[in-house]
């Protein structure tokens, strides 16, 4: 009995203990924490809200894109201001993003030095328990312990994995270490104490590029982001091993990296089927949030496998017809965003291999970035009675060099066993 008092004391002390560090952080660092909110001009109102924390005594703020991403856009239509500890706010001006890691660095006014955080320089030790600051439901700012859990493998642009309650409002805000030093800033939740950071190192380059040549539009330097992260994407994609594998009577390819995860169903249990069906899906688990419903950065392959199993050939291409309809884009963007989609069409007939498609190519342009595009492409074999192999994929916020060869690549890979 008296083990188990002394286990129960042991873990009170420790509860205590990390408690005290907690609030210690809290009242260390709460000068240099803001609320960060977006205010609609027309109203005056709030339209969204986050956080953010000092890092340089001459009123630099770090924060998320997402946080000030409507003013990023239309800045005609919105305000950015802080709240600050005491109550105290003001306007903000935005001066730098990274749009691919989900920061931003906004400015205040100051009359004299103050004071900031301090960034760690080294990473966090698996296990090692941090501290996210922030605004969780616009109830004030808190301070909440968690664990670091290093990076998320399935990632293509880096995110920490992190045991602890990183909630709405708390975007933007820091994530320090037992030092008080920001070892990553608050993005996103999975819920169940879940949550993902961005590396303090991210911040840190944002920060010297800044230092060094500040930006000459938000919008260029967005542009810019965008076309670098999606060449890098489709770069990787390419260079690294495409292996192929059996979808009923097909090959279709699969791509060997971490970031791109791969899900299959068929109705192979369904014994009344009048089709056999498999499909396989391949896709970049992650987007980049440009402003309310655009999104861009993804891809995604489809590939459906039809065989006819009590249909005739004419009724079976029927049915196949209504399958090609339900393709659609692998991201949201509206006619503010995006032009029409321009689709040419074509009848593939590949001498190196045993599948002749019916190819149709569409291009949609955005409309506030020069030379990216979002590209649908769909393949349909067109020479079977009693099967068909529709293959497809979609590629978001891509030039027009990188979806040419990642097209190519993608063609080549498809065919009958």
């Amino acid at each position: 009995m008296k083990g188990v008092i002394t286990i129960v004391l042991l873990a009170f002390s420790f509860v205590s203990s990390a408690d005290e560090q907690a609030e210690a952080i809290f009242k260390q660092l709460a000068p240099s924490l803001y609320q960060i909110r977006l205010i609609d001009k027309a109203s005056g109102e709030k339209s969204s809200i986050g956080s953010g924390f000092q890092i340089t005594a001459q009123g630099l703020i770090a924060t998320n894109y997402h946080v000030i991403s409507g003013y990023a856009r239309y800045p005609q239509k919105y305000n950015i201001e802080y709240l600050d500890h005491l109550g105290n706010k003001s306007q903000l001006t935005l001066e730098s993003v990274d749009v691919i890691n989900d920061l931003a660095i906004v400015k205040r006014e100051v009359t004299q030095d103050m004071p900031f955080f301090d960034i760690a320089e080294t990473v966090p030790t698996k296990g090692e328990e941090l501290y996210s600051l922030g605004n969780p439901h616009d109830l004030g700012m808190i301070v909440v312990p968690g664990t670091y859990n290093g990076l998320k493998k399935e990632s293509f642009n880096d995110k920490i994995h992190f045991t602890g309650s990183v909630n709405s409002g708390m975007s933007g805000g820091p994530v320090v270490n037992k030092n008080a030093q920001v070892v990553g800033v608050n993005v996103a939740t999975s819920g169940n104490q879940i949550g993902f950071l961005v590396p303090h190192d991210k911040l840190v380059n944002l920060f010297e590029q800044f230092k060094q040549q500040p930006p000459e539009s938000i919008e260029q330097q967005m542009a810019q982001q965008l076309k670098a992260n999606q060449k890098k994407l489709i770069s990787e994609l390419l260079s690294n091993e495409w292996q192929l594998k059996e979808l009923g009577e097909a090959l279709i390819p699969t791509i060997n990296v971490p970031y791109i995860r791969c899900w299959g169903d068929s109705n192979a249990d369904k014994s009344d089927a009048l089709v056999m069906v498999a499909v396989a899906n391949c896709s970049l688990e992650e987007d980049t949030y440009i402003e309310g419903n655009f999104l861009t950065g993804s891809i995604e392959m489809e590939f459906r496998y039809m065989k006819s199993l009590k249909l005739g050939p004419t009724k079976f291409y029927r049915l196949y017809q209504n399958q090609i309809s339900r393709v659609m884009p692998g991201n949201k963007a509206t006619k503010d965003d995006v032009t029409e989609f321009q689709c040419q069409h074509d009848l593939v007939m590949p001498t190196h291999q045993n599948i002749n498609n019916k190819s149709i190519f569409c291009v949609r342009a955005y409309k506030d970035f020069p030379k990216l595009y979002d590209v649908l492409y769909l393949g349909i074999s067109v020479d079977k009675d009693q099967q068909a192999l529709i293959s497809h994929f979609t590629v978001s916020g891509v030039a027009q060099d990188s979806v040419q060869a990642f097209t190519k690549q993608f063609m080549e890979s498809v065919s009958w066993k």
